[in-house]
């Protein structure tokens, strides 16, 4: 977990990879649940935010 938190501190590109990866994920699974009408209603957003963080991450050096 510490190498991780370093990777973020230091702005490196796998972590925040990740986190945007994760965020991708939580908005797909969002957007695909049937119970919460809240979760559904954020799911683009939380969607777009992983991609625009992934994108805006790849040009961060390893």
């Amino acid at each position: 977990m510490k190498p991780f938190l370093y990777g973020l501190a230091r702005f490196r590109r796998a972590p925040w990879e990740m986190l945007a990866s994760c965020l991708i994920a939580l908005g797909v699974v969002m957007l695909m649940q049937p119970w919460f009408m809240w979760a559904f209603s954020w799911s683009f957003m939380v969607t777009l935010i992983g991609t625009v963080m992934f994108i805006v991450t790849s040009h961060f050096p390893e």
